[in-house]
């Protein structure tokens, strides 16, 4: 993820946020005025010093209240309603900050992760998950930090900057000049600062991707590293990931804390040059004691909350590190997109038949290492047809490309004579089941995960389709049937049962065509059985892919497609195939120990 600048990373955040600008904008403007109220008690206190000191000829007195004392009771009030005011604001701009945090932090990670589900299946496969789940959660959440107090802090300090330097150069113009000439040295030292500080707070960014990934990679992996008796190996390389994040850490404090100590004593030359110049004018009678009294309370105002300048700074840094994460993820574009022209399938004017055509496909992961050859076969409209070959001759990859996991480097693939990259995605992969070898049941019960992404399920056709896939069988006999948890990945269930359910989940969702991607091919016998038992009545009325390392699962298919190096060897019914000499005979008589040509019935 490149990492641009802090104030371009600030420029695309505003932008994104552009409908959240109203909220910005009174969050804003009651900062502002919460600032303006914070300062004028040090202005009232001057003005105070000076009905005690100038009395019938204060300025106060001015505005006829010429007793002293009615004064006072004048400025008791105004100091009332700048205090209520003040709270007030203060609650206003809490509630509103606050509020745009939460609402801004969960569009971000909605829209992140939206974009992340479409994004195509190569991106994850150059990317971490756990550095992913960091974005997600971790750089959100600091951003949410940041407009919970930066931002604000930020806002009032530039108002201070401003309403109190106005207020200085009508007092005594020779004295602002003197109390404002720290502030150049408080900005330079700022943006010096910020320039240190923003390539280490992204190094801190990319450190906690890589702990959360290591984390994700434990966690997910706990079974092996228990049966290798490898936890401290593992601990060991925790502790350096996270020691690499604290070292991280420490180098960007180090630069943003030197800070701090550099700005208060800017601080206290302002305050010194206001203090002594300001008594002297005093003194001379150049400048009246209220002012003077004034004056040196709000070079405090003016000056001390720079001193948060480099929280803020901090904070600041850290956040714009993680949106420049952030938004990298957003923006990242996928090539696997609808068309304008793409269409609807199984409406009225596009019925659905099921029949599938790769034509002159050829695609490679990598441009050195082709995967699939000039390949082209015709799948009709209702049949099973099985691919069989050894490892990476490109069985799974025509599954993916069916599916537009990937698109071919050249070539088209067909449904019902359509090129599917004129389907809509959602619309190709909805009239598509697939059960992959190993297939992820998600957190919630049995009937939630047969019936997923259906908020209300048909208990009809769930009990159908558990049926049909040979799982009903053993949800009746669980304690709680179809409303059975399943634990976090499928973990309460055996593997045989995790791919049953599977298959009641492809049953359920009934799409005219069905893939079974090695679906057998990590399962126990009486599973595979079962499954062999059921896959005339899954198979029924749709057109079946069946990707098998088992042969005894696609004995019945209409057509078997031998694979090997990404070309078809050779097709056929099973009985044909073990007539001839060839790759699958060989595999035949390997896996069943037969050396004729006959096959079980």
């Amino acid at each position: 993820m490149q990492t641009g600048s802090s104030f371009n990373a600030l420029g695309q955040l505003i932008t994104y946020a552009r409908s959240f600008r109203t909220r910005i904008g009174l969050a804003t403007l009651c900062s502002f005025v919460n600032k303006i109220l914070d300062v004028m008690p040090e202005l009232l206190i001057g003005v105070a010093i000076d009905v005690v000191i100038r009395q019938e000829d204060s300025f106060l007195a001015g505005f006829g209240i010429s007793d002293p004392f009615n004064q006072l009771l004048v400025l008791g009030g105004v100091t009332l309603l700048v205090w209520a005011g003040e709270s007030l604001f203060e609650y206003l701009y809490l509630v509103l900050w606050r509020n745009l945090a939460q609402d801004l932090q969960h569009h971000l990670r909605l829209d992140a992760y939206n974009h992340v589900q479409h994004l195509d299946l190569q991106y994850y496969d150059q990317s971490s998950t756990g550095n992913l789940v960091s974005i997600l959660n971790d750089d959100v959440n600091q951003l949410e930090r940041f407009f919970n107090g930066g931002a604000n802090s930020l806002i009032q300090i530039l108002t201070a900057v401003l309403i109190v330097g106005a207020i200085f150069f009508v007092l005594s113009p020779r004295i602002a000049v003197i109390a404002f000439s720290p502030i150049p040295i408080i900005i330079l030292g700022a943006f010096f600062f910020q320039r240190r500080a923003q390539p280490l707070y992204a190094n801190v960014r990319e450190r906690v991707g890589h702990l959360s990934a290591r984390l994700e990679a434990n966690l997910a992996g706990i079974q092996t590293i228990k049966s290798f008796t490898t936890e401290k190996f593992e601990s060991d390389n925790l502790n350096q990931d996270s020691l690499e994040y604290v070292l991280a850490n420490r180098r960007a404090i180090r630069v943003s804390s030197a800070f701090i100590p550099i700005i208060r004593m800017a601080v206290l030359a302002g305050f010194l040059a206001t203090f002594l110049l300001g008594g002297w004018m005093a003194l001379n009678g150049s400048l009246q004691v209220g002012s003077y009294g004034a004056l040196v309370y709000l070079t405090q105002r003016l000056l001390w909350p720079l001193t948060g300048l480099a929280e803020v700074v901090d904070l600041f840094e850290r956040a714009m590190a993680s949106s420049n994460r952030i938004l990298g993820l957003i923006n990242i574009e996928t090539p696997i997109r609808d068309q304008e022209d793409a269409i609807t399938i199984g409406d009225s004017q596009h019925h659905v038949h099921g029949q599938v055509q790769f034509k002159n496909v050829n695609f490679a992961y990598r441009p050195d290492l082709p995967v699939l050859q000039n390949l082209s076969l015709d799948v009709a409209a209702g049949t099973t047809v099985a691919f069989v070959g050894p490892t990476g001759s490109g069985k799974s990859t025509l599954v993916k490309l069916l599916l537009r996991f990937y698109h071919p480097d050249s070539g088209s693939i067909h449904f019902d004579g359509q090129d599917i990259k004129g389907i809509k995605l959602d619309s190709l992969r909805r009239h598509i089941g697939l059960v992959a070898q190993d297939s992820y049941l998600f957190p919630g019960t049995i009937a939630d995960n047969i019936a997923y992404g259906v908020a209300t399920a048909d208990p009809t056709k769930l009990e159908h389709a558990a049926r049909t896939a040979g799982a009903l069988e053993f949800i009746e006999r669980m304690p709680e049937g179809m409303d059975t948890p399943v634990g976090e990945r499928g973990q309460l269930l055996s593997g045989g049962q995790r791919q049953r359910l599977a298959i009641a989940r492809a049953l359920y969702k009934d799409a005219p065509i069905l893939i079974l991607d090695e679906a057998t091919s990590a399962v126990d016998n009486e599973t595979e059985a079962a499954i062999q038992r059921s896959l005339q009545a899954i198979s029924k009325d749709r057109t079946t892919l069946i990707v098998a390392h088992r042969l005894s699962t696609i004995v019945h298919a209409h057509c078997i497609y031998v694979m090997d190096q990404g070309n078809i060897i050779d097709a056929g019914t099973h009985n044909d195939l073990i007539q001839r000499a060839g790759l699958y005979r060989s595999l035949w008589q390997v896996q069943t120990g037969l050396t004729n040509s006959t096959s079980p019935e």
